[in-house]
């Protein structure tokens, strides 16, 4: 009897192995099964028509070299930027991976506030959009399986209840800086006056993932690239196209804008008084530093 249960045993820790759950792509928010299914509702395009970043991207620095040295400076830098109590906020706040996260993020420097019930043309084109986007990261994160920063340096991140599935997911491209970029992009097309301070809060977001310890400065930069080539693609889908216009329609009709507004070169349109920080808030007399004031960057000391 006891021969008869060490010849089943095998067996039976196989089949509790089959049984345990797989991990999806946690970071991307995109399901595993997003690989292998055809376009539907939540993509504009399959994961198939998106650039393969192995082809191109080139491999994340090892760890030795001019490279590393420079992402080790800015991880430093990162837990500089967590001595200041407001930047550090804003990196924990965008770490949320998630429409409603991205969108609180973009409102202000958008100048609209983003919601399904209040822009529901902009809210899914955002969302379709950016899970779309998101697909370009799949491969290469699963290909290299990179270390992140708080692993490898062994220090706790400002993240602490992510670092689990963190640890389970390759650092290299940022999933958020290819979201945070995207997003920037996707906005920018539908409300072009707010391009620099959009693509401010597109870089800020990045920035959020050295400050809190879960990126190194190249796996954001490299994400900032990918998004930049997955936003291109999305303009072969005619779904996409059309959403797009509808989702400037819909600002133009929510800001009183004319049909004819958004085509207007940015110099032909009305002067913008407002002041802006970089991270979209409302710049006050006593704001020092780099202020968005009439669609222009400008330096207050």
């Amino acid at each position: 009897m006891r021969n008869k249960l060490l010849w089943i045993l095998p067996f039976l820790l196989f089949a509790f192995v089959l049984a345990l759950p797989v991990k999806s792509v946690a970071q991307s928010g995109v399901s595993a099964d997003a690989r292998h299914t055809g376009i539907d509702s939540g993509f504009y395009l399959d994961v198939s028509q998106i650039s393969d970043l192995l082809k191109w991207l080139p491999a994340p620095p090892d760890t030795i070299g001019e490279a590393f040295a420079h992402d080790l400076m800015r991880y430093f830098w990162g837990k500089t930027q967590r001595l200041d109590p407001d930047r550090a906020q804003i990196a924990v706040s965008d770490a949320v991976f998630s429409i409603e996260g991205v969108s609180e993020a973009f409102s202000v420097p958008f100048g609209l506030p983003i919601s399904k019930e209040g822009t529901p043309e902009i809210y899914n084109l955002l969302k379709r959009g950016l899970n779309t986007i998101d697909l370009i990261c799949i491969l290469p994160k699963e290909y290299y399986m990179r270390k992140r920063p708080f692993e490898r340096m062994h220090e706790p991140s400002l993240i602490p209840n992510d670092e689990s599935f963190l640890a389970l997911d390759g650092s290299y491209p940022s999933a958020h800086a290819i979201r945070g970029w995207g997003a920037a992009l996707l906005m920018v097309e539908i409300n072009p006056e707010a391009a620099d301070t959009l693509l401010a809060r597109g870089l800020m977001y990045g920035d959020s993932r050295l400050i809190v310890g879960a990126h190194w400065q190249s796996d954001v930069d490299a994400g900032r690239l990918a998004a930049s080539a997955a936003y291109a693609l999305l303009h072969t889908s005619q779904a996409f196209q059309v959403q797009m216009a509808k989702a400037q329609a819909e600002f133009r009709r929510l800001k009183g804008l004319p049909d004819d507004h958004a085509m207007a070169p940015v110099s032909m349109k009305e002067r913008d008084d407002r002041e802006y920080t970089l991270s979209g808030a409302p710049a006050t007399p006593h704001t020092r530093g780099v202020i968005i004031s009439d669609n222009q960057k400008k330096v207050r000391r």
